[in-house]
């Protein structure tokens, strides 16, 4: 009190002004402080209630499956005989004898050229050969009484020969007019037309052995330890979707290509329903040892990685999230072994049980709280096929 009348003494007038001036600049200056704290308690509280947000992904379960080891490679069908068609001798098509797309025997006519003036021509050298033989059995018989020589008698053996040899000829050239079937087979469709005129070598059908069938395929060097003859294999083909075919291996080449480091394998298939054609293409898988157990996820739970393959692992947090999961997200580095189809086997860092995020994990980091999604996964298919849609 004693120092406020002495201010008031002193400043006389001016002090009741001043102490309101005071007064308002701390009430002013209160309130900034104020504002500026409370805003900032806001903001940390914005910030923290978006710092982790819930992500929604999809999960499945780790778990052993039986793989058993294969090689996949791609061939082509081929028949254990297979021909197009044709004739040595040149002509006009006189008969056919086959109609496309039949079965065939073995040693069938198929087709016939004209071949009077052929004919005609071995019916004389046949006349001339009877006509040697009887001057053969006459001049053989005048020897014994020395009524000639023997020098004649082996004339006639020579006539008689050459003459024989040249109706051998005639009758080949006779036969080169008529195409049979080399084999029992499956004809195609005839490329040539009755009264025709067709060259020597001019394809007329082809004729191919379906049953059984062969299916040559090649396999890298490194898979020569895991094959051998009479080992099963099966093929797929885009004209059947869904079914298989199952062989086994009838030969392996006896040298390595030097440019592909490749080798050939040549497979046996039954076909009784002559369903594989030569010419097909196929996928081949090779059955090359014993079943083996691996931990399996689909591809797309792995986050690939230049420094490593990766996994997010769903586990329990001791803290909720705003979904109440009470899930988080933690990343588990693995190695990977082989791949089938949609599906990768894992061989080291993920152990069996595991939960583990298969969609969304674009989006996770290690700690984020996740909430699992309502709709069902995509299936997963070892063996996928492309559809038409």
């Amino acid at each position: 009190m004693l120092v406020k009348a002495t201010l008031q003494n002193r400043l006389g007038p001016a002090f009741k002004p001043m102490m309101i001036m005071l007064a308002c600049v701390a009430v002013v200056f209160g309130g900034l402080y104020g504002f500026v704290g409370f805003r900032s308690m806001m903001i940390k509280q914005a910030l923290a209630s978006l710092a982790n947000p819930p992500q929604t992904v999809s999960v499945t379960t780790a778990a052993f499956q039986e793989w058993k080891p294969k090689l996949t490679a791609i061939g082509a069908f081929r028949a254990v005989n297979g021909a197009d068609l044709a004739l040595e001798a040149s002509g006009v098509v006189e008969k056919i004898q086959f109609q496309s797309g039949e079965d065939v025997a073995a040693g069938q006519p198929l087709l016939e050229l004209r071949k009077d003036t052929d004919n005609a021509k071995l019916e004389s050298l046949k006349a001339t050969a009877e006509l040697n033989a009887i001057n053969l059995r006459r001049d053989q018989s005048q020897l014994k009484i020395h009524g000639v020589s023997q020098a004649t008698v082996d004339t006639d053996v020579a006539n008689l020969r050459s003459a024989n040899a040249e109706v051998a000829q005639q009758e080949a050239v006779v036969a080169q007019k008529t195409l049979r079937a080399p084999f029992a087979g499956r004809l195609g469709i005839r490329t040539i037309d009755l009264g025709q005129y067709i060259g020597a070598g001019t394809v007329i059908v082809t004729l191919q052995a379906l049953d059984p069938i062969y299916l040559d395929f090649v396999l890298p060097q490194q898979a020569l330890s895991g094959v051998a003859v009479g080992q099963t294999i099966t093929a797929t083909v885009d004209a059947f979707p869904g079914e298989k075919f199952e062989g086994r291996i009838a030969a392996i080449n006896a040298k390595v290509d030097q440019a592909s480091r490749n080798v050939q394998v040549r497979a046996s298939l039954a076909n009784p329903k002559r369903k594989l054609r030569p010419g097909m293409f196929a996928s081949i898988d090779v059955a090359t040892g014993k079943p083996e157990r691996f931990i399996t996820l689909p591809q797309t739970a792995i986050v690939y990685a230049p420094y490593g393959d990766s996994v997010f692992i769903a586990q329990k947090s001791d803290e909720k999230g705003q979904q109440g999961t009470g899930l988080v997200a933690r990343q588990s580095f693995v190695r990977l072994g082989a791949k089938r189809g949609d599906e990768v086997s894992v061989l080291e860092g993920l152990p069996e049980g595991a939960v583990v995020v298969t969609a969304g994990q674009i989006k996770l980091r290690n700690g984020a709280p996740l909430k699992i999604a309502d709709s069902p996964s995509p299936p997963v298919d070892a063996d996928p096929k492309p559809q038409d849609q």
